[in-house]
């Protein structure tokens, strides 16, 4: 059965957010704010927070140099990945994906279905790998990173969870999952 096995050591990541926002700053960003109080309050190390207006060349720039660089495991955006014409994140992210992991999108759209119902049709939500770092694109509400972090990345990000989760194929942890 799926769930936190408590009798394994907990492994934590190294965590970048980035917030992708033409109004926000480190004051009123409540979406980056949630998911660093949520990586923290789980035992996960804060590896750098940044917030970027919505430009493809700008959010490329951040993701490019976090995902070169060894300390950093899991990179967190929020924001950018509507439908507003300044929405750019998944265009800007998508061409340095080295894989692609569509799950992402298919199950924190079956978690967010039960909060919003069908209005996550409106998130281009996206998650791969870029190098060895692993990147997760975010809306940008507060609601919708609750949603990504309670109903997905809490368990994936744990190296407790079994039959086995995502820390298993960062680098540093490869091979703890059986």
């Amino acid at each position: 059965m799926a769930g936190i096995d408590e009798s394994l050591p907990f492994h934590p990541l190294n965590i970048a957010v980035l917030t992708v926002s033409d109004t926000r700053s480190v004051e009123n960003d409540t979406s980056g704010g949630l998911l660093t109080a949520r990586l923290q309050a789980a035992g996960h190390v804060l590896a750098d927070r940044r917030i970027v207006t919505d430009d493809i060349d700008a959010i490329r720039a951040v993701v490019g140099a976090w995902a070169g660089d060894p300390g950093i495991d899991i990179i967190l955006t929020t924001g950018g990945t509507g439908f507003s014409p300044r929405d750019v994140t998944p265009e800007a992210v998508t061409p340095l994906l080295r894989r692609n992991m569509e799950g992402f999108a298919v199950v924190f759209h079956q978690f967010s279905l039960g909060t919003v119902g069908v209005s996550t049709l409106q998130s281009r939500a996206l998650a791969g790998q870029i190098g060895d770092a692993f990147i997760f694109c975010i809306p940008g509400s507060t609601g919708a990173c609750r949603d990504a972090w309670d109903g997905v990345l809490a368990q994936e990000l744990d190296s407790r969870f079994r039959p086995c989760s995502l820390v298993g194929q960062v680098p540093r942890y490869r091979g703890i999952c059986p």
